[in-house]
């Protein structure tokens, strides 16, 4: 604690400068989660697999570990792209000290931006623009990145939800044709949803359920 009291006591303002970068990049670091979860497509990956899973009412199968897991190399799939435009146009340039860590900062959004802008809705994005008494923008790297962000996040829970109303109905529709048919038997106390779940799996199987979801969230981006 005293090398830190110590780091800002400094008379020099070019110390206390590199301090603050310093901070600033262990910020940035620590929020990596939540910058994962909101600019990528992560989000939609995950809601739609979980939708998956409580559809199919199997509790706990697959694990939450395998769900994240997946969704995690997915991402990494998908915005490989936008990745390696950042490493290019920031992180390298960084690294060969050729620009500072500020233009670093700006030049590592840009990639991040273009792909939000991509799979924003305009009105979601007209939304927080409004709010915030922003005018028009003329390009993507006019809109600032607080207002992109949440922008973002919207479109893709409503594009998710969308997804997950579609993988819904077939396994609802079984459902419901089990319960028809324990109603007409005269077993009403045996819960239909234990009956109906080998035939939504065989469903799930036959139809390559995994692949068909895989695709559509590849598909997507």
């Amino acid at each position: 604690m005293s090398d830190v009291v110590d780091m800002f006591s400094g008379s020099d303002p070019s110390t206390v400068a590199t301090s603050v970068k310093l901070l600033l990049l262990l910020t940035v670091l620590s929020l990596a989660p939540s910058i994962l979860i909101l600019m990528t497509s992560f989000t939609r990956i995950i809601i739609v697999l979980s939708f998956v899973r409580t559809s199919l009412a199997t509790q706990q199968m697959p694990p939450n570990q395998v769900l994240i897991g997946l969704a995690l190399f997915l991402t990494f799939f998908i915005m490989a792209p936008t990745f390696g435009n950042v490493y290019d146009q920031s992180l390298k340039p960084l690294f060969d000290e050729e620009i500072t860590l500020d233009e670093a900062y700006e030049e590592a959004s840009v990639p991040l931006k273009d792909f939000m802008a991509e799979h924003t809705r305009q009105k979601d994005l007209a939304l927080f623009m409004n709010y915030a008494n922003l005018d028009r923008p003329e390009s993507v790297a006019d809109i600032p990145i607080t207002t992109l962000v949440p922008a973002f996040a919207i479109s893709e829970l409503k594009t998710a939800f969308q997804m997950g109303f579609m993988i819904f109905v077939p396994f609802l529709v079984i459902d419901m044709a089990v319960a028809s048919v324990l109603m007409s038997m005269g077993m009403m106390m045996l819960p239909p949803v234990m009956i109906s779940l080998p035939f939504k799996i065989l469903l799930f199987v036959l139809v390559d359920g995994w692949y068909l979801i895989t695709q559509s969230l590849l598909s997507g981006f």
